[in-house]
């Protein structure tokens, strides 16, 4: 973790505690770790998304994709962006006196976080010991007797709440699609590492980021020296920051984002080698011999490289 990034107090067991791993809760978990938060998400494999027979229109898969991969492909997606997924379910939230909240689980777990994140469609109860101005849930009517579900117009926008680190990025009935579910998380999480930043010193300009990989070829001679990223830095955040740009603090929070863009630039060699280990986590969820009924050896091969065609004739030779 970065020292900008460091949280302030050590006593809180992660910073980031999300409530659902569907496709909202995933998709704010794989923004928040990347971003060096340390990252919970309790999932119970309860998401809205299992009743779809099968998932036809999220983009990247031409086909269509049985629901379980897809569950298994972002749930691998968070954990390896650096996410925890305990299969577990959150009972309820508390304020903690300290600051933040206490997080206690179906299976008895008890646990600290900075902030919250809600990413489950139906079942927001677990927040009620939260709801002291009665603002959180409202009434309806159903079959002739009166319910209680969550406000959807209780967060902003943006996912931000009245309460201080707690966020919700559960689909509303505007997010009814999977693509949708996992654009509200990805935007969510983005206000969560700016106040994740923010509380750690950075200032609300420099704490908004975007999370792009670059090429190195395109980092030109001048852009490939540190101190041409300072002089950028000092003209355009030191006029406006509000903290004086020859404090410790401003040094601080200079020297991390800088050193977050350099990192964002990629060699050759290890956008080749990012590839290569895409293409692998990506079969690892594939069944080959279901490809192999569904289109023949021969074609398979075909559209396998060099590398995988031999992996694949090893495998099949020892048999």
């Amino acid at each position: 973790m970065s020292e900008a990034n460091t949280r302030e107090s050590t006593d809180y067991d992660c910073d980031l505690v999300i409530g659902g791993g569907g496709p909202a809760g995933c998709s704010a978990g794989v923004f928040c770790a990347r971003a060096d938060l340390d990252t919970l998400i309790f999932d119970r494999g309860r998401s809205s998304l299992r009743r779809c027979a099968h998932l036809e229109n999220y983009l990247g898969f031409p086909a269509g994709i049985d629901v379980e991969t897809f569950y298994d492909l972002i749930h691998d997606h968070a954990e390896r962006a650096g996410c925890e997924v305990v299969p577990d379910l959150v009972e309820v939230v508390l304020r903690r006196e300290a600051g933040g909240f206490v997080i206690e689980t179906q299976e008895n777990r008890r646990m600290s976080a900075r902030q919250v994140v809600t990413a489950a469609r139906y079942n927001a109860e677990y927040l009620r010991p939260l709801d002291d101005e009665g603002e959180m849930f409202e009434s309806y009517e159903y079959d002739g007797e009166e319910h209680e579900r969550f406000d959807s117009d209780y967060p902003d926008s943006d996912g931000s709440t009245p309460i201080e680190g707690l966020y919700v990025a559960s689909p509303s009935d505007e997010d009814d699609q999977a693509i949708m579910a996992a654009g509200r998380g990805a935007r969510v999480a983005q206000g969560v590492i700016a106040d994740a930043r923010m509380a750690n010193g950075w200032w609300e300009e420099a704490a908004e980021g975007v999370d792009w990989m670059r090429q190195e070829a395109g980092l030109d001679d001048e852009w490939a020296e540190r101190e041409t990223w300072i002089e950028w830095f000092d003209d355009y955040y030191g006029e406006d920051a509000p903290v004086s740009p020859g404090s410790e603090r401003f040094r601080r929070v200079r020297e991390t984002y800088i050193d977050e863009q350099f990192a964002t630039y990629l060699s050759t060699e290890e956008i080749e080698a990012r590839t290569e280990r895409g293409h692998r986590a990506l079969s690892e969820h594939v069944d080959p011999e279901s490809i192999v009924g569904a289109v023949g050896e021969e074609k398979l091969l075909e559209a396998m490289d060099g590398v995988a065609i031999r992996e694949y004739v090893t495998t099949h030779e020892a048999r």
